[in-house]
């Protein structure tokens, strides 16, 4: 099914409502496993955001409250009520926004690996700094030779999943991870479980326990030696948080 350019699809027929919002560049299929334990007990919704999976990316960048916006029309288009939402990395940007600032009413939430902060290290200011002055020199860089030029650049300065963007995603992305979400976290007044790898490089710990101390019902599980990716690492214990919690 198709709609502004978000793909999503439906499983299951319960009156209880599970909304899967996935990490940046994942898609429903990374959430099989999930899906499958899962479709018996609840109606659930997966998407697949602009540019991944089988979704369009539009001709113009998009902004963090795009998707949330879409989501939140999703939701009142489907006349869906009080629904579980389970995010993961990216996911979690929209689901800070649907609560915190749309103040979505949800039944329960469940967040592993969640993005949304902002914090600019010294490293990265300086590689920042770098960048943008370096992208300023192709001026004197002969023009058949630009193009490789700041092609190098992006592959020494970008992270891998900006290197993997068309010229509208890279805007887009900028767009998304320059947004610090915090003043948002504190008005999440649902049920929550935090769910975090204890080596999870992409969204340290750290991140994990300051949504902790700012969302007011909110348990932190941490899971040891796992990565950004604890959903993959640690399915079954996952699982059968979701079935203890979503209930």
């Amino acid at each position: 099914m198709k709609n502004n350019n978000f793909v999503y699809k439906k499983y299951g027929n319960s009156k209880k409502v599970l909304i899967i919002l996935p990490g940046w560049g994942n898609t429903r299929e990374t959430f099989n496993y999930y899906i499958n334990n899962l479709k018996n007990k609840f109606t659930i919704y997966i998407f697949d955001y602009p540019g991944f999976g089988k979704s369009v990316f539009p001709n113009y960048a998009l902004t963090i409250d795009d998707y949330a916006k879409y989501i939140k029309n999703f939701i009142k288009k489907n006349n869906i009520n009080n629904p579980y939402i389970l995010c993961h990395s990216f996911g979690c940007r929209i689901a800070i926004l649907l609560l915190g600032k749309y103040r979505l009413l949800i039944d329960r939430l469940i967040i592993i690996g969640g993005a949304g902060i902002r914090r600019k290290s010294i490293k990265r200011k300086i590689n920042t700094y770098r960048y943008k002055i370096l992208k300023k020199l192709k001026i004197f860089i002969r023009k058949e030779k630009r193009k490789e030029y700041l092609s190098n650049l992006i592959k020494k300065y970008g992270s891998l999943d900006y290197q993997e963007l068309n010229d509208l995603q890279r805007i887009t992305f900028k767009n998304i991870i320059n947004n610090d979400l915090r003043k948002y976290i504190k008005y999440i007044y649902s049920p929550t479980i935090l769910i975090w790898g204890e080596k999870d490089l992409s969204t340290p710990l750290k991140d994990g326990k300051y949504m902790n101390r700012r969302i007011k019902d909110s348990a932190l599980i941490t899971l040891k030696k796992g990565t950004h990716f604890v959903y993959l690492e640690y399915p079954f214990y996952i699982l059968n948080i979701i079935n203890n919690f979503f209930i």
